[in-house]
């Protein structure tokens, strides 16, 4: 008899013995006889009758099950059947599925069309789904698998908005053994999302008449239809982990073949409805057909241009460039890899409203020059307080057409059709922040960039660069220079030993762009080093600024520092100075810090996940809800914001170069061991190991907010992790031993992230503490660093002089010295500082997609949420997760009440927005705060 496990209605999990639930089915069969005729007799003479079972928010209406003309034909398709013989049937146990599908925007579009008046027709007499129920069990005389049950799903009800409900009825004879998957087969004439199939006893329930669950299956994935060329039949595996030692005999092929399937043959253009994974490098950047100037390096696979994988599309080559692929409609991503409706529409949405916001004003003041500046400070604060007036349609052109549209669907536009940018929570709690000095240093430890600051460990400050090259190693910072700065209270030499010198070292990473970025119109570029002190309350103090110009064939090296001044002239240059610094921070937070460590580190992971990895593999299931939307958000990446002429490249210094920097921070920064938060804060010097301190860490700054908080967060993941590992994986040899995780790791190292493949540094995954914390380690950087770096983009970037993205102008008195420029900074430094900012397309370009990338969706998956709790019903993994949960909400308390603690001068104080972008939990919108489970926008 079959062996599913039997459950009470509140889903509480009890494990029957086989032989009692046998029993069970049997003798419940036999106490209600009387109903079940009635039921079979009921449905033969009424089609459509009615009875009701509660599924979730849906209602299934009616009751449909397999005729005997129905189950022959079944039968003689080459399957068992849920028929059979009387003796037969008298000996099987009637169990019911119930699929759910999920309503779409695609499918109600695709309801209109004539194609699927035959899809209502299939069903309409039970041909549109066809399901098949596996044994976990083979045949113990021929040791083959045993015949799939087959039967039709029938509609019953499709009155709920979101939901189609299907139900099939199939007569599991003894010995069958345990369902351990679900066969589908979609006949419609269009893709079908499937969320799950959840099979019950209708003749093994209490005297009320209520089914009995028996299996959930969850699926959440789309299935191809069989008429479209594709085989439209899937294997949905129950909800039961198993290492791949230990997968059912009956279940191993289908293991096997499905993760075939997913990794395709490597060769072929990729379809949107395809789920395959595969690897490529970034030869998509780059437009060399449409323009020569477009032409770009492919990313990945070289020693001069390395770079993590990203997944292959397959498109053909550019004409003029055989390494490039050419463009053409989106990018492909597998299917299940897209967004939602929901993330659709609000994606779609935002990104009309953010490109409005950057249009309106250019179209408004009429521009021609690009370049055009802000005619005043108070025009920027302009775009906060007043907003900018809709021109009509014609006035927009392309986007004419989706005004009236935009204006019904986003609730904050007036009817008098303004449109205003949010005013961003820094300025909005002290408009005048961006100006301190304070405010800079701060904004290291508590801002949108909190991975750049490191420790002061040797003095004189060196550069790794070949000086023959670049000009002299030593910083034109001296002691001297510091020392006055710092008033005297110490030396240098005691400021290092004492752990109170710390900086942002721009210089070695830009300088050797630094001519290349030049050579572009309307931008400049320097390298980098800015000091700071630690002071006695745990706040740092802005020393120094060095801009470094290196040797050409034309001009020597030229450097300065600058340093804060009562002068006026001096005051002014600082100001310019620390513009420039900002824009240095600003390129590597987008190009390095978000990203490279984030965005395209990660997709590896994914490909190889779904490659290697069975969906049944418990690693897959702890993984899979880290990895949602980003290889959909990366392909539009590619599409718009990192690739030729998008908006990176328009709005950021680096220009067209932006990429290959961070394939040379890829190169010289980036390694897995050091992207777990301890290792990363261990580097830069911010903490030293101490097993008596809390999270086994000593922070040199002990009010350094990201760091105090994400430690919070690493522990709760680490110990969830744990907990979950130890559940599976019992000793070193569980580990070493389960094939698809070592191929997962080994494809990670070798292909993902393949062009690192030789380095020492790979963690091995031979135990279960090494397995622990490469898990933790790609879960961090999925959620919290990704958290971290992103969602306060908008509040710290969003009034752009807080965080400009490009400088137009260099400094100037920089040698030789350009008269004029010296002479109209003299006349009007704030003049000169605007013409240094973006320009106004610039700035409201970057400003509208901040304010999309720091936007969170209404179907947001958070950390540790209950909404994406674990697949299974294993008691002691359900407890560790509701511990997991448990913790995160007392993570957001203790979060709150730092906020208010004014001992913590970094994040409380006069003007001082909370640092809340650790807190887990958030509501839908821009809050700065909130940690989904993924690199998800």
């Amino acid at each position: 008899m079959s062996r599913l496990q039997l459950k009470h209605h509140q889903a509480t999990p009890l494990v029957a013995q086989p032989a009692r639930h046998d029993a069970l089915l049997l003798s419940s069969t036999s106490r209600h006889p009387r109903r079940s005729a009635a039921r079979t007799s009921s449905l033969q003479q009424l089609p459509h009758c009615r009875s009701r079972r509660e599924h979730h928010q849906a209602t299934t209406i009616g009751c449909a099950t397999s005729s005997a003309a129905a189950m022959s034909e079944a039968a003689s398709s080459g399957g068992s059947s849920s028929g059979g013989s009387a003796a037969a049937s008298a000996m099987a146990v009637r169990i019911t599925a119930v699929a759910t599908v999920r309503v779409t925007v695609g499918r109600l579009l695709n309801s209109l069309t004539p194609s699927n008046a035959i899809g209502n027709i299939k069903d309409l007499i039970g041909r549109s789904l066809y399901l098949e129920l596996v044994s976990s069990e083979l045949d113990a005389r021929t040791g083959q698998e045993k015949p799939t049950l087959r039967s039709y799903a029938h509609k019953v009800a499709d009155d709920d908005a979101e939901v189609v409900t299907y139900e099939a009825d199939f007569d599991v004879p003894a010995g069958f053994g345990a369902v351990g998957a679900v066969l589908v087969t979609n006949e419609h004439h269009m893709e079908i999302f499937l969320e799950d199939v959840k099979l019950s006893s209708p003749t093994a329930g209490d005297d009320d008449g209520a089914d009995v669950p028996l299996l959930a299956i969850r699926c959440n994935s789309w299935v191809q239809p069989k008429s479209g060329g594709e085989p439209g039949r899937r294997v949905f595996f129950a909800n039961k982990p198993s290492l791949p030692s230990q997968t059912p005999p009956g279940l191993q092929s289908y293991r096997k073949k499905d993760l075939e399937h997913k990794r395709g043959n490597g060769s072929g253009q990729r379809k949107a409805t395809d789920r395959i994974y595969d690897y490529d490098a970034y030869n998509d950047l780059g437009d060399p057909d449409n323009d020569a100037d477009k032409a770009r390096p492919v990313l990945g696979g070289s020693k001069q241009y390395p770079y993590p994988r990203r997944c292959r599309t397959g498109r053909p080559a550019t004409t003029e460039d055989p390494k490039t692929e050419t463009k053409g409609g989106d990018n492909y991503v597998p299917r299940d890899e897209a967004f939602s409706d929901v993330k659709t529409l609000q994606f779609s949405v935002t990104t009309v409203r953010s490109v409005l916001h950057a249009a309106v004003p250019a179209v408004q003041s009429t521009l021609i020059d690009p370049n055009l500046d802000f005619p005043s400070f108070f025009a920027i604060d302009k775009l906060f307080e007043d907003g900018v007036e809709l021109p009509q349609a014609d006035q927009l052109g392309f986007l004419g057409g989706v005004v009236p549209r935009l204006l019904q669907a986003l609730s904050d536009v007036s009817g008098d059709q303004v449109l205003a940018f949010d005013t961003p929570a820094n300025f909005k709690n002290d408009k005048f922040a961006w100006l301190r000095d304070e405010e800079v240093a701060r904004e290291t430890l508590a801002g949108v960039n909190p991975y750049a600051i490191e420790l002061v460990r040797e003095f004189p400050l060196k550069s790794k660069l070949d000086p023959a090259v670049y000009g002299p190693a030593e910083s034109a910072i001296t002691a001297d220079v510091l020392e006055r700065q710092m008033g005297h209270v110490m030396t240098v030499a005691e400021a290092v030993k004492q752990k109170r010198l710390f900086m942002l070292d721009y210089h070695d990473l830009f300088l050797p762009y630094v001519h290349k970025i030049r050579a572009l119109e309307n931008t400049t570029m320097y390298g980098s080093r800015t000091i700071f002190f630690l002071c006695d309350d745990g706040t740092l103090w802005l020393l120094a600024i060095e801009l470094t110009r290196p040797a050409s064939p034309s001009q020597p090296q030229w450097r300065r520092v600058f340093t804060p001044s009562t002068d006026t002239t001096e005051s002014w240059l600082w100001r310019m100075a620390k513009s420039h610094v900002r824009v240095h921070d600003s390129g590597h937070h987008e190009l390095i810090s978000h990203w490279l460590r984030t965005h395209c580190a990660v997709e590896p992971y994914i490909i190889a996940a779904n490659r290697q990895l069975s969906e049944m593999h418990p690693i897959y299931q702890l993984l899979h809800p880290h990895f949602r939307y980003t290889m959909k958000i990366n392909a539009l990446a590619r599409s718009a914001l990192i690739n030729a002429g998008g908006i990176i490249e328009l709005s950021f210094s680096p220009g067209k170069y932006s990429m290959e920097l961070s394939s040379v921070a890829y190169d010289k920064l980036w390694r897995f061991d050091m992207e777990a938060l301890p290792a990363d804060l261990i580097r830069r010097g911010m903490a030293e190991e101490d097993p008596e301190a809390e999270h086994g860490l000593k922070l040199v700054i002990k009010d350094y907010p990201f760091a105090n908080d994400g430690l919070l967060i690493w522990d709760a993941i680490k110990g969830w992790v744990q907990a979950y590992v130890a559940r599976f994986y019992p000793d070193a040899g569980s580990v070493t031993g389960d094939a698809e995780l070592q191929a997962f790791w080994t494809e990670v190292r070798t292909v993902g992230h393949g062009d690192k493949k030789d380095a020492e540094w790979w963690p091995r995954l031979d135990t279960p503490e090494s397995l622990v914390h490469t898990l933790t380690t790609i879960i961090w950087v999925a959620s919290a660093h990704h958290a971290a770096v992103n969602f306060g983009q908008y509040d710290f970037g969003g009034y752009f002089p807080n965080r400009p993205s490009i400088t137009r102008t260099k400094m100037p008195v920089e040698e030789p010295v350009d008269d004029g420029a010296l002479a109209a900074f003299l006349d009007n430094p704030d003049q000169a500082l605007r013409e240094c900012f973006p320009s106004q397309v610039q700035a409201t370009l970057v400003m509208a997609v901040l304010d999309l990338l720091s936007t969170h969706s209404p179907d947001e998956e958070y950390l540790g949420g209950m909404e994406t709790a674990p697949w299974n019903d294993d008691a002691e993994v359900q407890a560790a997760y509701g511990q997991f949960n448990a913790r995160l909400k007392e993570i957001e308390g203790i979060i709150d009440e730092r906020n208010t603690d004014r001992k913590l001068k970094n994040r409380c104080g006069a003007g001082i927005a909370p640092y809340q972008l650790m807190k887990p939990f958030s509501e839908a919108g821009v809050t700065g705060k909130g940690i989904p489970n993924s690199t998800s926008i």
